[in-house]
C-alpha cells in the first residue's frame, strides 16, 4: 500500500521477486517464471533476458519447456461487494495489485495480455496484445476501476466469446459474491469453452477471523441491506458455515477443472504469487 504507482508496484513484485526463482524449477508459458543460466557461445540471442543483464551486468538465457507465447485475460469482479475494507486494504486494492503484477510477468514473457471489468451488471474489455504500450494501458484501466453495482449479468457474456476461438488462459479475481449463481453461470460457460481458467479468491481477514467486536451492523454491500448481530456470540457459528462455505467452492471449481486459490488481503503479495505458482507448477488445484 505504500507504493501508489501501479507500474512501479507491478514491477517492484515481480522483479524483486523473480530473483528468488532464478534457479527455481518453475518454467513454462503462461504466468509460469522460466530457468535462467549463464549465457553460453552459440545460444539464441532471441532469449536473452536484458533486464537481468542490466541488473547484475551478466548475460543470462531464459530457458524454458515450451518455447511458445499465450494470451492471458484478466477477469477482475468491480461489483460493490470489493469495496470490503479490512485494515485500510480494499478487496478491489488487492485484486488490481495482483492482476498488474501478473499482467507485467506476462508481458516479460512475452504472452498476449487482455481485460475485463465486471462493473455494476456491464463488462468493460480491452482486447488481447502483447506490446509494452497496451500493457501500460491495461494499467491504466485497472487505475480508473471503481467498484459498483452487482456483478455483471449473463446477457452481456457474449462479449467474451466473440473473439477468434483461440484457448486463452483466463486468471479472475473476485470475491465469489454473487446473488442468483451469476458468477458460477460465466465459470460454466468458460469452461465449457476449455479455457484455462484461474480463479483467485479474496477474502478480507477479518471475514475469515469475523473479528467485529460486539453488536454491530452489518451491511451488504451491493443491497444495502443491513442487519444487527452479537458478534461474538455468531462467531463460533460463523467459522463452521464458512469453512462449509469455502470448501464447497473449491469443490464445485477443481470438479470443473479450475484452478482455485483462496487469498486473505492481508497476505503479502508477493507471498500469494509464490504460493500460486509453486501450487501451479505442482499441478495442485
Amino acid at each position: 500500500m505504500t507504493i501508489k504507482d501501479l507500474p512501479l508496484l507491478a514491477k517492484t513484485v515481480i522483479d524483486g521477486f523473480m530473483i528468488g526463482f532464478n534457479k527455481s524449477t518453475v518454467k513454462g508459458p503462461g504466468l509460469e517464471f522460466s530457468q535462467y543460466r549463464s549465457y553460453q557461445p552459440g545460444d539464441d540471442l532471441r532469449w536473452l533476458d536484458w533486464r537481468m543483464f542490466a541488473r547484475s551486468d551478466r548475460y543470462y538465457i531464459r530457458e524454458s519447456e515450451i518455447e511458445t507465447s499465450i494470451s492471458v485475460r484478466f477477469l477482475v469482479d468491480a461489483s460493490a461487494s470489493m469495496n470490503h475494507d479490512d485494515n485500510g486494504v480494499k478487496k478491489i486494492d488487492y485484486a488490481r495489485f495482483l492482476a498488474a503484477s501478473l499482467a507485467y510477468l506476462a508481458n516479460l514473457q512475452g504472452d498476449s495480455v487482455a481485460l475485463n471489468v465486471f462493473k455494476d451488471g456491464e463488462l468493460f474489455s480491452t482486447p488481447s496484445k502483447p506490446d509494452p504500450q497496451h500493457l501500460q494501458r491495461l494499467f491504466y484501466h485497472l487505475q480508473q476501476v471503481d467498484p459498483a453495482g452487482k456483478f455483471t449479468k449473463p446477457v452481456h457474456y457474449k462479449e467474451l466469446f466473440a473473439g477468434t476461438g483461440r484457448k486463452e488462459l483466463l486468471v479472475f479475481i473476485t470475491d465469489m459474491y454473487q446473488a442468483d449463481g451469476e458468477i458460477n453461470t460465466l465459470l460454466n460457460s468458460l469452461s465449457a469453452l476449455k479455457h484455462e481458467i484461474i480463479v483467485f479468491h479474496l477474502m478480507g481477514q477479518n471475514e475469515l477471523d469475523f473479528e467485529f467486536k460486539g453488536f454491530s451492523t452489518l451491511e451488504d454491500l451491493e443491497t444495502g441491506e443491513t442487519i444487527q448481530v452479537n458478534t461474538q456470540r455468531a462467531k463460533d457459528g460463523y467459522k463452521e458455515k464458512l469453512q462449509e462455505h469455502l470448501s464447497a467452492i473449491k469443490s464445485n471449481l477443481t470438479g470443473k477443472r479450475i484452478a482455485y486459490k483462496m487469498v486473505s488481503t492481508a497476505q503479502p503479495l508477493d507471498e500469494a504469487l509464490r504460493e500460486f505458482l509453486v501450487q501451479r507448477k505442482k499441478g495442485v488445484r
